[in-house]
């Protein structure tokens, strides 16, 4: 792995066992528009070198500002978008360039849950055939009866009513949709769900039910869980590592605790003492992130961060940091490098 590689801190050496998923080096480019002569348009790159691991039975975060590359890398990982370069190794396996037919197996164990619950579910099919759906398509069923005593189990499984199958999406609200969406991915008992905003769209108190949900399925079942997110507080109730992205790079790579305990990274400190908190009388450790992050189509030369870092520097402006060791974490930052 390159320089910008974020192993995780407590890596798979120390645990005796290899990565469930490694990406390494990860890019996704699209291309927007074209000029009005006909030459090709500017090229956008929404994920720019990124590289991770993740251990099996673990959650992994992933946060950042709307925009940042957070979602197009998780739908890169899932192969719903294809890698404009980099790899993406599952369980060992390069799946970065399969096609249709290769990727068939590795979809059997890899399975998304997206944001909203209602526009991800079929309003035509009744919850007992959405849930069923993938057993019929991967032909991991035998008989009618099989095939039903499984949606029942798997309805069981989130908390519904196996008599619930009957019913439509739409009689159903936002926490009981999703709910119907985990038992959808865990269908064909996959090792790694990637989990995108599936909270966001819920209200706070639903939001909680369904993360202890989660994490109550990970412990019986052993998933691995990439979770994508802007919400801090969200991140670090359901994470063991976290990687915070800032205009498609991981800018900072760390352990849950150590990372919100003590971030290293000016956008990490930024993005932290912007997060709500109960207590009124407490203040923010850290300057409060200003401006908007800067367009993907043009970024600033050097560090993405420097035009909004208050600590930024001449060298900032004209040299990328990279991912660097500090402290048993990763940080791209120069200002780091020179505290440490």
């Amino acid at each position: 792995m390159t320089e910008e590689s974020a192993t995780l801190p407590n890596g798979a050496a120390a645990h005796g066992n290899a990565p469930l998923l490694r990406v390494e080096d990860l890019a996704v480019h699209f291309r927007a528009g074209s000029a009005p002569w006909g030459a090709a348009g500017r090229v956008v790159k929404a994920v720019d070198g990124v590289s991770f691991d993740l251990l099996r039975g673990r959650t992994l975060s992933i946060v950042g500002e709307s925009g940042c590359g957070k979602t197009t890398c998780a739908m890169a990982i899932a192969r719903l978008l294809q890698p404009a370069s980099g790899r993406i190794l599952f369980d060992g396996q390069d799946i970065t360039r399969l096609n249709s037919a290769g990727l068939r197996p590795v979809r059997r164990r890899m399975q998304m849950v997206f944001q909203d619950p209602f526009s991800s579910l079929n309003p035509r099919m009744k919850v007992a055939d959405i849930v069923g759906e993938p057993l019929v398509v991967h032909g991991l069923v035998d008989s009618r009866a099989a095939h039903r005593t499984r949606i029942e189990e798997l309805l069981a499984l989130v908390g519904l009513s196996p008599d619930m199958g009957g019913r439509y999406a739409h009689e159903f609200s936002g926490g009981q949709r999703q709910r119907i969406s985990i038992a959808r991915a865990l269908a064909l008992e996959p090792d790694l769900v990637i989990c995108d905003e599936a909270v966001s769209a819920l209200d706070v108190s639903i939001q909680a039910q369904i993360l202890n949900l989660l994490m109550d399925l990970q412990q019986q079942l052993g998933l691995a869980y990439l979770f994508i997110s802007h919400d801090l507080s969200v991140v670090r109730h359901i994470s063991d590592t976290v990687a915070v992205m800032y205009l498609g790079r991981i800018v900072e790579f760390a352990d849950r605790d150590a990372l919100f305990d003590s971030p290293r990274h000016p956008y990490t400190q930024a993005l932290l003492a912007a997060a709500p908190v109960a207590d009124p009388e407490r203040v923010a450790a850290y300057v409060p992130l200003k401006g908007e992050a800067p367009s993907a189509r043009n970024p600033p030369l050097g560090c993405a961060f420097h035009p909004r870092c208050p600590r930024a520097i001449d060298l900032c402006s004209r040299d990328t940091p990279h991912l660097r060791s500090l402290d048993g974490r990763r940080v791209a930052c120069h200002l780091v490098d020179l505290d440490s």
